[in-house]
């Protein structure tokens, strides 16, 4: 099944369950320029690990292992050829399975986040998106929502799952999608094309944790990008300058 832009207004998560809508700073700098920081312990060791090589292996208490990634002439094309594309161009699933066109979101504002149910910044995360979309929905921002299951395995459920826990404990009233791969070899398209037209700074372009986050304008382009500990209302004031845009 095709979605086309008749079915934006639908793409609530608590639209489709026909929810009513009445119903750490510890991270230095808003760009993605470090090292995602979930407590002092974590924090140290991972740093200790990251100043070896770019290239080895780094683990922290706490963190999935992960490997920065690799710069060859290669992947340096693919990437090349990825970014001009627009993110218009891209078809993903929303949760329930259907295809959604991401040119429905023409002339929005786009926040696009990864998202995790059992990760130590979900509380805060869903409850300012909430707060976010509430206040600044009808001026056309709309919040894109991924989970993927790929940091510390904490998006173990099924969609359904996902959708139950986002809209019942949260009322999330803002898109969320089925889960995907954000990082590796069966990434998301979609991810791949972010990753490429917004890099990651020194630790390489993938993804590094729940909750990583990527500003796109009303034009499609990608134009900022923030850690996982990047709350989501200190981006407020850059959504508020692209909205008035």
């Amino acid at each position: 099944m095709r979605v086309t832009s008749s079915y934006s207004s639908k793409l609530s998560c608590c639209f489709v369950r026909s929810f009513s809508s009445s119903s750490s700073s510890v991270f230095a700098g808003r760009r993605l320029v470090g090292t995602p920081v979930f407590s002092s312990s974590s924090s140290s060791a991972l740093s200790s690990r990251i100043a070896g090589s770019q290239k080895r292996r780094s683990t922290a208490p706490g963190f999935l292992s992960f490997t920065m990634d690799a710069t060859s002439t290669g992947a340096s094309a693919s990437a090349a050829e990825v970014a001009k594309k627009s993110i218009y161009d891209f078809v993903v699933k929303d949760i329930d399975g259907n295809d959604v066109e991401l040119s429905t979101f023409k002339g929005k504002v786009l926040l696009i986040v990864n998202v995790a149910s059992q990760c130590g910044l979900t509380q805060q995360n869903y409850k300012e998106l909430a707060e976010l979309y509430k206040k600044h929905k009808e001026n056309g921002l709309e919040i894109l929502a991924f989970p993927t299951n790929q940091f510390g395995g904490q998006e173990p459920g099924s969609n359904e799952q996902i959708k139950d826990f986002a809209c019942t404990k949260f009322k999330a009233e803002y898109p969320i999608f089925s889960k995907v791969n954000v990082n590796g070899p069966e990434e998301a398209p979609v991810y791949k094309f972010l990753k490429a037209s917004k890099g990651g700074g020194i630790l390489g372009d993938s993804i590094k944790w729940n909750f990583g986050k990527f500003l796109v304008d009303k034009e499609g382009n990608v134009v900022d990008r923030y850690a996982p500990t990047t709350s989501p209302l200190k981006i407020e004031k850059d959504i508020q300058k692209l909205l008035a845009a």
